[in-house]
């Protein structure tokens, strides 16, 4: 015998709070992963557009190792809803912008995170005031996008903790 509960209501974005924004990441694991580093770094709102795995699924709850009650969560977004968020956007890139470990980041601000194979939206990174890439001297393409949250988000928490 098991129990159903209803879940939480969704609340809106809070302005000027330090968000992570999931764009379309698809994987549930790497979900739980970004909203644990998002919590342990001092972001406190996630904010998942459309197409991104769902916040309160199984996998995500036990990636997630608790972050949930940390953070605020609101899913199910429209890009028109980044509007209200009212902290400039950092869009993450393998390709382009600036160097991670050179950047003057802002603080609040909101990191944007993309899907595990297309990366940010064309529509979404044309919000962001600035781009910026990780380092990676090792020759890969690329890294996972909980790797390269976790490197991001301490990046700020970082420069914060310095301020």
């Amino acid at each position: 015998m098991g129990y159903v509960l209803g879940l939480p209501e969704a609340p809106a974005l809070l302005p000027g709070a330090p968000t992570v924004v999931l764009d379309r990441v698809q994987d549930a694991g790497n979900v739980g992963s970004i909203l644990r580093s998002s919590a342990a770094f001092g972001f406190t709102q996630i904010a998942a557009l459309k197409g991104t795995a769902l916040l309160w699924s199984p996998k995500v709850l036990r990636a997630g190792m608790g972050a949930h009650f940390a953070l605020r969560l609101v899913e199910g977004l429209e890009l028109a809803a980044l509007d209200a968020l009212a902290v400039p956007l950092l869009a993450t890139s393998s390709h382009q912008g600036e160097w991670l470990h050179r950047a003057r980041l802002p603080w609040p601000c909101g990191w944007l995170l993309g899907h595990e194979g297309q990366g940010v939206s064309p529509a979404l990174q044309a919000r962001a005031a600035c781009h910026i890439r990780i380092a990676q001297p090792g020759g890969e393409e690329s890294l996972n996008v909980a790797a390269a949250a976790a490197i991001c988000l301490h990046a700020s928490a970082a420069l914060q903790a310095g301020a």
